[in-house]
């Protein structure tokens, strides 16, 4: 797994969302500086509380002009399911064949309850207007990413 690190340039990607529309990287930074997240598997634990504190933040991303991108290799329908369930008011993406969590370097092996396996590390990226990674969170608890996401911000 090679992921990338500040200062490196974020590949492009346009994925489906939750309501089946394109959503592109490209086309989001345009309107500031984006937050794309990877995530395991929607509506599992860890990931609705990460989620759900992304969209009760939402408001101080907004203030900051910062545009939230989740993306997990689950379906689009199950994408729609989890956003309406919880709520959610930003895009989640699917990466059903883990395209883009390779060219993040997110797809690796995982351990997990004495299983090794592949899948997506759980990290997120501050992508900037010109696409560059500004920032790779990757020292966080579910619980508290949003906190951390918004520190980092104020800073």
């Amino acid at each position: 797994m090679n992921t990338l690190q500040a200062g490196d340039k974020a590949p492009d990607f346009s994925l489906q969302n939750q309501f089946d529309e394109t959503v592109s990287l490209s086309e989001t930074l345009k309107s500031g500086p984006v937050l794309v997240y990877f995530y395991p598997k929607a509506s599992t634990p860890g990931c609705t509380v990460q989620a759900c504190g992304l969209r009760d933040s939402k408001p101080e991303l907004d203030n900051l002009a910062v545009t939230v991108l989740g993306i997990s290799p689950d379906p689009v329908k199950k994408l729609a399911r989890f956003a309406e369930k919880q709520a959610l008011n930003f895009s989640l993406l699917s990466d059903e064949d883990h395209a883009i969590a390779d060219a993040f370097g997110v797809w690796g092996e995982k351990k997990f309850m004495g299983k090794v396996f592949d899948g997506i590390h759980r990290l997120s990226f501050l992508i900037n207007q010109d696409g560059t990674i500004e920032h790779l969170f990757n020292k966080f608890k579910t619980k508290e990413h949003h906190d951390v996401v918004l520190n980092f911000l104020n800073k």
